[in-house]
């Protein structure tokens, strides 16, 4: 018998994309209830979801924090496969729920999400197998809670920290990498969900949140201004040519972002 499988959803004001979340994860394959956790929408995020028959549960904005929210879900969640899914990822096909979930019944996988990009900034063509020294070589790389799997049981053992501004599904899947456990990570388990083409502000502020919750577990609390400037010059990230990089407005917003959340600023 299949394990049964929850997706959790954290929400506010997302009245624009999450009838479409909620109708592409009807049309999934696999058998699933949905929990959504919304922290003080304005607009028709909470009825459009009730609408569908979602069980919905609010929070008030100023309790919110990733990891808090999310735990909060997969409490009122019966699923033995938990899967946290952005309000606006929207899964490519009816089988994704399938695919993601199927990962978990090996069982030295803490989680499992989807990744276009390698470590190295290359098109993966193919899953990896994340293991400890793989994440502490690369912490900013590695499982996202945008659209990722695991199992009840290790959330149980060791919830998500609420305490951290982001990140807190890089701390989650650490904490088992050290353990012993493996995290896949590959194209077979994309959704829809891009913020590349986000305004300057959002890149900055993302960024900013991310690395500070990665200054909080211990990562790159060294990173002068010189170091930034040298990335930024050399290093051609994930974009076709190093010209195309240093012209990128939106990488220099993550750039800057990456140098105020490590300062604590």
């Amino acid at each position: 018998m299949e394990p049964s499988v929850s997706v959790v959803i954290r929400a506010k004001d997302e009245g624009e994309s999450i009838g479409r979340t909620l109708d592409l994860l009807a049309r999934q394959s696999r058998e699933h209830e949905v929990v959504l956790v919304d922290s003080g929408s304005t607009d028709a995020t909470v009825e459009i979801a009730r609408g569908r028959g979602v069980e919905v549960i609010e929070i008030p904005a100023k309790d919110f924090t990733y990891g808090g929210a999310l735990n909060t879900g997969c409490a009122a969640a019966s699923g033995e496969i938990l899967v946290a899914l952005s309000a606006h990822a929207f899964p490519t096909d009816s089988d994704w729920l399938e695919r993601i979930a199927a990962v978990l019944a090996d069982e030295q996988v803490a989680c499992v999400c989807g990744q276009q990009f390698g470590p190295d900034g290359r098109v993966l063509g193919e899953a990896i197998r994340q293991d400890a020294a793989l994440a502490w070589e690369r912490p900013d790389w590695g499982y996202s809670n945008a659209a990722g799997a695991f199992p009840r049981g290790l959330w149980r053992e060791y919830e998500f920290r609420a305490d951290l501004p982001a990140t807190e599904d890089k701390e989650w899947a650490l904490h088992w990498l050290d353990r012993g456990y493996l995290c896949v990570l590959g194209p077979e388990y994309l959704v829809e969900h891009d913020h590349s083409k986000d305004g300057l502000f959002d890149q900055y502020r993302r960024a900013r949140r991310e690395w500070r919750g990665l200054a909080m577990m211990g990562f790159g609390e060294h990173y002068p201004a010189r170091q930034m400037v040298h990335e930024w010059w050399t290093d051609q990230d994930s974009y076709r040519s190093p010209s195309r990089a240093r012209l990128s407005h939106r990488r220099a917003a993550r750039l800057l972002g990456r140098y105020a959340g490590l300062r604590g600023s």
